[in-house]
């Protein structure tokens, strides 16, 4: 198994957020212009799209090789940004790529309510080195977490669908991001309460 390495948390950071606030920053500046490339005519956020899919592979790839290793999540997301990514450069159509969210929370409330049935605490193999618990604090925090996954797969079908891309891709840049740290930071109690212990401790 290869050992897990430490890197500054601001290259951390840069390469985990960087894709998302250049996709952000492309798509402000041509999201009223159409752009010609190859022949074909592009909006601004499919333009955006392109730059996004390789940058975030790219910036994966970095902390791959930096850190020794990427969690399921990293993996996950990346496929399926180069699928739907893919689809919708190539067909020249934003739903694919503004439907990607939506697969990726399904997907991962899936993989932690089957977590639950099986009494398996999976959230635990990928969390546990930043938040060491006992095995009820991770059965309650694999069911919140399922729960916040579902609303916010049912949050991003309604916005793409009923409001306007710019309103979809300040979603997507600061929203999602937002309420994944409004949900750790409400969960504090469930973390103080059911606390073990680190390593070396």
């Amino acid at each position: 198994m290869t050992e897990s390495r430490k890197i500054a948390p601001w290259l951390k950071a840069a390469l985990e957020f960087g894709p998302l606030i250049l996709f952000f920053l492309v798509f402000m500046r041509f999201r009223d212009q159409t752009v010609s490339l190859a022949g074909r005519d592009y909006s601004g956020f499919i333009l955006a799209t392109l730059v996004f899919v390789p940058v975030l592979a790219l910036s994966t790839l970095a902390l791959w090789r930096l850190t020794g290793r990427l969690s399921p999540m990293q993996i996950a997301t990346l496929v399926l940004v180069v699928v739907f990514g893919g689809l919708s450069v190539w067909l020249n159509d934003p739903k694919f790529f503004k439907m990607k969210p939506t697969i990726i929370y399904l997907i991962f409330a899936g993989l932690l309510g089957t977590s639950l049935a099986l009494r398996r605490n999976w959230l635990e193999l990928v969390l546990s080195e930043a938040l060491p618990m006992n095995a009820e604090g991770w059965r309650i925090l694999t069911l919140r977490m399922a729960l916040l996954f579902l609303c916010l797969a049912a949050a991003n079908e309604a916005v793409w669908r009923l409001m306007s891309e710019t309103a979809w891709v300040n979603f997507k840049t600061f929203g999602l991001p937002a309420i994944m740290v409004v949900f750790f930071i409400a969960n504090a109690r469930l973390f103080e309460r059911h606390a073990q212990p680190r390593d070396g401790e």
